[in-house]
């Protein structure tokens, strides 16, 4: 069975505020492939998760993002996450006035309408909701309250996740998702993660530490440096990550 190439970028460079941040990266991933970038702070790992997702604070200078044969990089956030691209952020906002459950109505439909397929209403999104809401071990209580607001860390990565499940999207981009976590969270966040991946959904891991990928198991871990991809091997890069840093790669 053929396996079909869903991203591939290019040679890509990017700004912001004039400054150059990728300095021409090389990436490709398949179907049902989990990657996870690895690097030090300011390598650029979290500026390519951005790009990707299509944050309108960075500049594409040259290089091309290919999402499943189409290049993507003139499309707006909001195509890219109809198109099946979501980015679970290192930082979720809190977004005060704004009710959880109607917020996740809002975005599930809104895909579900660009995907030409019914919307649903109130009543029928709960029941689809209530069946997620299990698979990240997030209480109901939640769907009530405003988005992230009062969260513990541990919540708003469960939310973050919540999402990526309830809109069934294709490429998942994790940007250090184990950021501030306790091993039980941890745990919980990484089996739902497990359980999403499919023979058709691919992840993205952003992270500075092994502790995620021994639960997550990436089958490719590249190393990103000063804006590039300089090294891409197995788990076997992980260990040896841990135990020199990054120096010796330099």
């Amino acid at each position: 069975m053929k396996t079909l190439k869903m991203l591939e970028v290019k040679n890509l460079h990017v700004t912001i505020d004039n400054i150059e941040i990728l300095k021409g990266v090389n990436f490709s991933l398949n179907s049902g492939e989990i990657h996870a970038i690895m690097g030090p702070n300011g390598s650029g790992k979290s500026t390519f998760s951005k790009i990707l997702a299509g944050h309108p604070s960075y500049k594409i200078t040259s290089g091309e993002i290919l999402y499943n044969g189409e290049n993507i990089c003139d499309f707006d956030p909001d195509i890219r996450a109809h198109k099946g691209i979501f980015l679970a952020f290192q930082y979720p906002v809190e977004i005060p006035g704004v009710n959880n459950e109607d917020f996740l109505r809002l975005a599930y439909n809104s895909r579900q309408k660009a995907l030409q397929q019914n919307e649903l209403e109130p009543l029928k999104f709960l029941e689809v909701l209530v069946e997620k809401l299990k698979l990240v071990n997030l209480d109901p209580i939640f769907l009530s309250r405003n988005v992230n607001e009062g969260f513990s860390g541990g919540e708003k990565k469960r939310n973050e996740i919540l999402q990526f499940a309830l809109l069934n999207s294709e490429l998942g981009i994790l940007d250090e998702m184990d950021s501030g976590l306790d091993i039980d969270a941890l745990k919980t966040i990484s089996e739902a993660v497990n359980l999403l991946k499919t023979k058709d959904k691919s992840i993205i891991l952003i992270t500075h530490y092994k502790r995620l990928l021994e639960y997550i198991k990436p089958d490719f871990i590249h190393v990103m440096m000063n804006g590039k991809i300089i090294k891409t091997g197995d788990i076997t890069l992980a260990n040896l990550l841990e135990k020199n840093g990054y120096e010796w790669l330099n």
